[in-house]
């Protein structure tokens, strides 16, 4: 992709993202994936995984991508801010279903996917917890794993319930797309993609990364994605991964960019 600076960005019109450059977070891949598929163009701003970003800070009030700024709007960091910002842009079919309940579903779904407590957050705890870490290198301005760790709230026995979160979560989804496809329906609510179809697509990632050819990451990055326990491993079911990958090449497009 090709990013501008925070300082070239700040003088831009229209919506600038601010994404974590050349990694493929769940959190950023779905926001532009909500922004591609609303017809919503941007200009994707250059964020520095594991640093400080005080420019990007002084600009948005983050540290963290990603962060989308319309026009001189406040910048909004939260899945669901961003999500409503791409409906209120966006044009063609909305990603949330016109049915109140239908809706109430999706939403509780990209909840339990998306929010603190949920799925990503769950499964970052377990991937921080133990195995293969990113190491933040000999930088002052990177921030150490400690400090890293202790931001997202890892500690000793976080590992356990987390892992149980992330099992429940699969589980369930499990659950719904095969009571969906029952009724004779590809997606997750209803009859035609969503949000949930979308961020579940795109956080599947942190339980089985795409192939390189399609998803390129660092050999590290990889092994940290990768790395999950066989209680896990086992809870993925092997059509959340095929509906993953339905979703990306039918309605996101490969390959992906970072």
């Amino acid at each position: 992709m090709d990013y501008v600076s925070v300082a070239e960005a700040r003088e831009m019109p229209g919506l600038r993202l601010a994404l974590s450059a050349g990694t493929p977070g769940p959190w950023g891949e779905a926001a532009k994936a909500v922004l591609k598929l609303r017809g919503v163009p941007f200009v994707p701003v250059r964020q520095h995984i594991m640093q400080a970003n005080e420019k990007l800070v002084e600009w948005t009030g983050f540290r963290n991508a990603p962060v989308a700024v319309y026009n001189d709007e406040p910048g909004v960091a939260g899945w669901i801010e961003i999500l409503m910002l791409a409906e209120r842009l966006g044009s063609g079919p909305s990603l949330l279903p016109e049915d109140e309940l239908e809706r109430i579903t999706v939403m509780g779904i990209c909840t339990e996917i998306c929010s603190s407590g949920g799925f990503g957050w769950e499964r970052r705890l377990t991937m921080m917890g133990s195995g293969p870490r990113l190491q933040a290198g000999g930088s002052p301005d990177m921030m150490t794993p400690d400090v890293m760790t202790r931001a997202y709230g890892v500690r000793e026995g976080v590992a356990g319930p987390a892992t149980a979160r992330v099992i429940a979560i699969l589980q369930a989804l499990a659950s719904l797309l095969a009571r969906s496809r029952a009724a004779g329906s590809e997606y997750l609510v209803g009859k035609s993609l969503t949000a949930a179809d979308v961020y579940w697509a795109c956080f599947a990632i942190l339980i089985e990364p795409q192939p390189q050819a399609i998803c390129p990451m660092s050999p590290e990055m990889r092994a940290v994605y990768a790395n999950i326990t066989p209680e896990i491993a086992a809870a993925a079911d092997p059509a959340l991964i095929a509906h993953r990958d339905m979703v990306w090449q039918r309605h996101i497009g490969l390959p992906m960019a970072f």
